[in-house]
C-alpha cells in the first residue's frame, strides 16, 4: 500500500466511525422525538437525521457533477425513510457506493481530478471531496448528539467512538 492509499484508507476508517456511531445514535431515538426542533429555523430531529444519512450518497452525486434535480431526488428518497433502521441501512449503502467510487480512482485521479458542483464556481479535487464529506458527516453527527443531549438521552463521548 502506498502513501496515497494509506491516507485514503485512514480517511475511510474515520468516516466508518462517523457512520457507525451515527447509526448507533439514531437507533436510540424514540418515535415521539422525531419532531423535536431545538429552535425556530433549525431542522427537526427527523430532518437532521434524513440529511445526515443522505450525506455519503448525496455528496458523491455532487462530486460527480450531477445536476441539482438529481441531488434533490436523493434527498427526497432519504426524507421518505421512516425508521432509524431504514436510515442506518440507507446510510451504510450510500457509504459503500461512495467508497467504491473513491477506491476506483487511480492515485493521480484521487489527488488531481477536479469536479465542480452545481453550486460553486470552482471545482475541488477528489481528495478534497473526501475530506469535505468526512467533515460534513462529523458536523451533523455532532448536531445529532447535541439534539439527543437536549432531549435528555443518556449519551456520552463513548457513543461517538464505537
Amino acid at each position: 500500500m502506498n502513501q496515497v492509499q494509506a491516507l485514503r484508507s485512514d480517511l475511510f476508517h474515520e468516516m466508518e466511525t462517523g457512520i457507525r456511531s451515527t447509526c448507533h445514535l439514531l437507533k436510540k431515538v424514540k418515535e415521539s422525538d422525531w419532531s423535536y426542533r431545538p429552535a425556530d429555523r433549525m431542522r427537526s430531529l427527523k430532518e437532521l437525521a434524513s440529511h445526515l444519512t443522505a450525506i455519503p450518497e448525496a455528496d458523491m452525486a455532487i462530486m460527480q457533477e450531477k445536476e441539482e434535480a438529481a441531488i434533490s431526488r436523493i434527498e427526497k428518497k432519504y426524507s421518505a425513510l421512516q425508521s432509524a433502521d431504514q436510515m442506518a441501512e440507507a446510510m451504510q449503502k450510500g457509504f459503500a457506493a461512495f467508497q467504491t467510487y473513491m477506491t476506483s480512482l487511480s492515485d493521480e485521479e484521487f489527488l488531481t481530478k477536479k469536479t465542480k458542483p452545481f453550486y460553486l464556481d470552482e471545482g475541488m479535487t477528489q481528495s478534497r471531496w473526501l475530506t469535505e464529506t468526512l467533515t460534513h458527516v462529523f458536523h451533523h453527527r455532532a448536531q445529532l448528539f447535541n439534539y439527543l443531549k437536549q432531549l435528555g438521552y443518556d449519551v456520552n463521548m463513548f457513543d461517538l467512538y464505537l
